[in-house]
């Protein structure tokens, strides 16, 4: 079953700037060869439910690492036989609308 995940991962014990941190997490992301899409307040990937959940557990082991506190939010969108929404969730939007909107 194809699924969307979006997820945002922190330390909490590292101070207000914790940009290093998360960018490691990115790392992890982008070498797992699923697609993904980061914006500004987190990450989705999309792939089968095993994929994507192997990469946040990855980013979660290599957080904890050195991190004592982590805060995780995870929301799932699971559904049969679909790829490619990333891109179609938006599309799907814009041709409701009938115009492009402002996207990341």
């Amino acid at each position: 079953m194809s699924v969307l995940l979006e997820f945002s991962m922190s330390p909490l014990d590292k101070g207000a700037s914790v940009g290093a941190y998360v960018s490691r997490s990115l790392d992890i992301i982008d070498k797992s060869g699923i697609s993904y899409q980061l914006n500004p307040m987190g990450t989705v990937l999309e792939g089968e439910w095993d994929e994507v959940m192997a990469v946040v557990r990855d980013c979660y082991l290599r957080m904890s690492q050195d991190c004592e506190r982590i805060s995780v939010a995870i929301k799932v969108d699971a559904r049969a036989g679909q790829t490619g929404r990333i891109a179609g969730k938006i599309n799907s939007v814009e041709k409701h609308l009938g115009r492009s909107v402002k996207h990341i």
